[in-house]
């Protein structure tokens, strides 16, 4: 099996001394969508930033596909949470999508009509492209979702990361997006989600890694996604759960 993510023995602490996430070993397939689940404050975050290199781990290794983490980064994609961008800067949807293409163009190089073509298509199947020339500060936060996922696309990556890519968009925006996902898993692509909805876990995914400091499971959904992996890590089964009968 080719791997995009191996993770062996990771652990990042913080200004506490407790570690916020604790000899963490996984291993994340080529072509699969993994959600990331725990509860809050269980280093979903912090993992994603270490895989990133945004946050510098005490001890463990990180590679991807194959190769160090910290020297394959150009073929990752990073989508953030929408709360940590400043949307009050005077920027066009364009020029937000643009930026997409910075690693292949560097920084002092304009973007070609050939850049832009790509960046018109990425917004496209967004359902955004009418949007090009607004600025990002008039979108609402659904239509700035779908926009960051346009400069994901562009990128053209191997493994697109998201965290929390679902909250606080409209119903239009998270089929889009699962839609758009869904496509470039169809496509080789591998993407690893930082996800808080238990509910959808079946309907969006096939790979799952359940933490709460330190890893309680990962692999396939279904040998993941159990009554006893979700208590061990929440404390208690939520109350939907309890209802099916087939978990």
């Amino acid at each position: 099996m080719n791997y995009a993510l191996k993770i062996k023995n990771l652990t990042v602490i913080y200004k506490t001394v407790e570690p916020v996430i604790e000899k963490i070993s996984i291993e994340i397939p080529v072509g699969v969508i993994c959600a990331v689940v725990g509860p809050n404050g269980a280093g979903k975050t912090t993992l994603i930033k270490a895989v990133l290199g945004l946050v510098k781990p005490v001890s463990g290794t990180i590679e991807i596909f194959d190769m160090p983490g910290s020297i394959n980064q150009k073929k990752v994609a990073y989508i953030p949470q929408r709360t940590t961008v400043d949307w009050d800067f005077p920027i066009s949807v364009l020029d937000v999508v643009l930026m997409g293409r910075y690693a292949q163009l560097g920084w002092f190089k304009k973007p070609q009509d050939y850049d832009k073509e790509l960046a018109y298509q990425a917004l496209e199947k967004v359902g955004l492209k009418h949007y090009a020339h607004r600025s990002i500060g008039e979108l609402s936060g659904g239509q700035r979702q779908r926009v960051f996922v346009a400069r994901a696309l562009i990128q053209d990556a191997q493994l697109y990361i998201m965290d929390e890519p679902f909250i606080g968009v409209d119903t239009v925006t998270e089929q889009t997006i699962i839609t758009v996902l869904k496509e470039l898993r169809r496509d080789g692509k591998t993407i690893i989600i930082v996800h808080h909805d238990l509910q959808t876990l079946r309907e969006y995914f096939d790979w799952m890694v359940l933490i709460r400091t330190q890893i309680i499971d990962s692999g396939p959904l279904e040998k993941v996604f159990t009554s006893s992996n979700i208590e061990r890590a929440y404390g208690s089964l939520p109350y939907f759960l309890t209802l099916q009968r087939d978990f």
